[in-house]
């Protein structure tokens, strides 16, 4: 723990990418990290190679104070990052060996200390209480005393640019104060988050002409622009970026930290992660977030799942041609991925590319891409949606395909809405209700009346609601005669309640998630009633596990669409 330089890094000690989610990052709302989650959230950081992990504030919360312990104590042992603890100067009037904080900030054992102060002469006056003169004492008597106690020390001037706009003198006396004392860089806040780029990246030049300072920036995302205002920054000479996983923070957030990597390697040609690292944007992301609780942002600049997904037809036309024309990288250089999104707007090339993205070859079945574009587009005016049903998608292309092929015959795959292409098994029929006992327990029930295997088979189940009832009864049925199928778990289920601006009856979409000890896949089904669209997710979803097992029914099977 007593390395102060990043290790491991293109870029040493000459560029810093400096992490704060653990302090900054942990004050949006919503967070709430456990010193477990602190500690694995570091790890994981490091392993991506940031160069400075800032890891809380020891002495004014508990929690960071313990998170310090430990690590230092040995559960966290950094191979590319130097781990910082941030804290304020010491209080007006008070001698800096006497103040508690700082003697927390030595106690923390951390090598690197990175301090806030103020640089706006009216937080000065008004919120600290007291004048410009002591305040840059404050600042330098405590980044001397850590120093001496063998710290590396950095200076976040607290609302710099506000502060530098009214009053420049006392923000400049303020970086000067640090630099002199032995800060190694000062901080430029934007704490309000209120800049723009263009006038961040003049102030920066000018702060940099007039000082010769190395210099940070460190900028919240009030207007939008954190890392616009961080890419201008670097552009007009920091070297050490401040920024937060997934933009957490409070108010807005902050600089994103995947979005500052992604653009300095790939657009400003400054290479910040050991190598082969940049890869682990997408994974890091997602770890993360999975750690702070909150859902991953799918349209997230990088690291988003929606990030690479085309939905036009003419984009999917040209992406075709070559990916790199509707892509501005490539996305596997950040571990992502693209992806085609099926829809009524999709055309020939939406659905070739996306059956290829599913494993089918189309390129040779003109007849069944002509027939999935007119399925598609027919199915999305009912109100079915394929975006997020992928395996529902690729049973609807299976058909198409052996209808073009001559394998299956338009009349036996639309005679009946029974149960979907491919299901390895027959509805007769099914039924679910719902038994509000004198106890004031409310139970659903459901019976199916299915073949199987050439044989007729009845179940009865109970649920805690008709669809879970539903489910139960069809497991109960097929696990027996196909034992493969109880590897399905059911892990997710949303509803959307669809209602025709004509006034028409509302249908229900319903989405289910399945997955097994291999894979996801994600199916929809569509109806007025809620159990009817439940029962057509449900039955692709056990038809996808069944075409992916290579069996498939032994009866004639039809397609619900």
């Amino acid at each position: 723990m007593t390395r102060t330089s990043p290790a491991g890094t293109p870029q040493a000690d000459t560029f810093h990418v400096y992490d704060t989610t653990l302090r900054d990052g942990a004050q949006r709302e919503g967070i709430s990290y456990s010193v477990a989650d602190k500690l694995a959230v570091a790890r994981i950081l490091d392993s991506l190679g940031v160069g400075f992990i800032e890891g809380g504030w020891p002495g004014a919360l508990p929690k960071d104070t313990e998170f310090f312990r430990r690590a230092t104590a040995g559960e966290l042992d950094l191979r590319h990052a130097v781990l910082t603890a941030f804290g304020s100067t010491r209080r007006p009037g008070v001698p800096v060996q006497q103040d508690d904080q700082v003697a927390a900030l030595l106690e923390s054992g951390a090598p690197a200390v990175t301090l806030v102060a103020k640089s706006d002469s009216r937080h000065i006056e008004r919120a600290l209480r007291t004048d410009v003169a002591e305040n840059g004492a404050m600042i330098a008597d405590t980044v001397r005393y850590l120093t001496e106690h063998g710290r590396r020390v950095f200076l976040d001037a607290e609302h710099f640019f506000d502060g530098y706009a009214h009053d420049p003198d006392t923000a400049l006396r303020m970086l000067d104060a640090a630099v002199h004392a032995g800060a190694d860089l000062v901080c430029l806040c934007d704490t309000n988050g209120g800049q723009l780029p263009t006038a961040l990246a003049e102030t920066v030049e000018e702060i940099g002409r007039r000082t010769g300072f190395r210099l940070g920036i460190h900028c919240q995302d009030d207007t939008g622009c954190a890392v616009a205002n961080t890419l201008a920054a670097v552009q007009a000479g920091v070297t050490h970026v401040q920024c937060t996983a997934n933009g957490y923070g409070e108010r807005a957030g902050n600089a994103d930290l995947f979005p500052v990597i992604g653009n300095l390697e790939t657009k400003l040609g400054l290479p910040v992660l050991p190598e082969g690292n940049l890869s682990e944007l997408s994974r890091v992301s997602h770890a993360l977030a999975e750690i702070a609780n909150i859902a991953p942002d799918t349209h997230q600049a990088y690291v988003g799942g929606s990030t690479f997904a085309h939905k036009a037809g003419l984009h999917a036309s040209a992406i075709k041609v070559d990916p790199e024309l509707y892509n501005h990288i490539d996305p596997e250089r950040v571990g992502n991925g693209m992806r085609v999104l099926v829809t009524e707007m999709s055309g020939r090339a939406s659905l070739e590319l996306k059956a290829a993205e599913l494993g089918l070859d189309l390129s040779a079945a003109p007849d069944a891409i002509t027939g999935a574009v007119r399925r598609v587009k027919e199915l999305e005016a009912r109100g079915w949606s394929f975006e997020g049903a992928d395996a529902s998608l690729e049973l609807m292309l299976r058909r198409e395909m052996e209808l073009a092929d001559g394998t299956a015959a338009e009349a036996d795959v639309d005679a009946s809405d029974d149960v979907s292409f491919g299901a390895p098994f027959e509805l007769e029929s099914y039924r679910v209700s719902l038994d509000h006992r004198p106890d004031g327990q409310v139970v659903s029930e459901a019976t199916v009346k299915l073949h199987v295997l050439r044989e007729r088979v009845i179940a009865t189940a109970e649920g805690n609601g008709p669809v879970n009832a539903l489910d139960a009864a069809l497991r109960k049925a097929l696990v027996p005669r196909l034992p493969w199928l109880d590897e399905v778990e059911l892990v997710d289920y949303k509803v959307r309640i669809l209602t025709d601006a004509s006034g028409t009856d509302a249908v229900t979409r319903v989405l289910v998630e399945s997955r097994d000890e291999h894979r996801e896949w994600s199916t929809v089904g569509v109806h007025g009633n809620i159990v009817e669209a439940s029962w057509y997710a449900l039955c692709d979803a056990f038809a996808h596990k069944a075409i992916h097992r290579g069996e498939t029914a032994e009866v004639g099977t039809s397609n619900t669409r």
